[in-house]
């Protein structure tokens, strides 16, 4: 029986396993490992964090989403297309790993923050249009 996220052992597991999906993908992983060239460890601990304060509220995340994104945007287009599947793959990793209220929140802010992110991406996009 699946359990609920409780701790930062759960949501370890949740994005460790959720990436490893990320990096095989055909959409996402050419972007993570061959444009964005991440190191994994230090994006690992960050990722722990921000989704440890989102799902469970431990103030443990200090960053911007957004911009990192629109910097990456400027390298590598991204459209509705990559969160689309990004949100696919992560409701689908939470689904398969847990069950019940904190499981829910988790998809509820990774669904919310995707469409906030992807947003603000498109106004950039057409501010960026307008410009030239």
């Amino acid at each position: 029986m699946k359990k609920d996220i409780e701790n930062r052992k759960d949501i370890e597991l949740l994005v460790n396993t959720f990436y490893r999906k990320v990096k095989a993908d055909k959409k996402l992983g050419y972007i993570f490992n061959n444009v964005a060239l991440l190191n994994w460890s230090t994006h690992f601990l960050i990722m722990y964090n921000f989704w440890e304060n989102a799902i469970l509220f431990t103030g443990t995340y200090e960053g911007n989403p957004i911009n990192l994104h629109k910097h990456l945007n400027r390298i590598q287009p991204l459209n509705k297309t990559h969160f689309n599947r990004w949100n696919t793959l992560f409701v689908r990793t939470v689904n398969e790993l847990f069950k019940g209220s904190k499981a829910d929140l988790a998809k509820e802010r990774a669904l919310k923050i995707s469409g906030i992110i992807s947003e603000n991406i498109q106004e950039y996009q057409k501010k960026l249009k307008i410009q030239k």
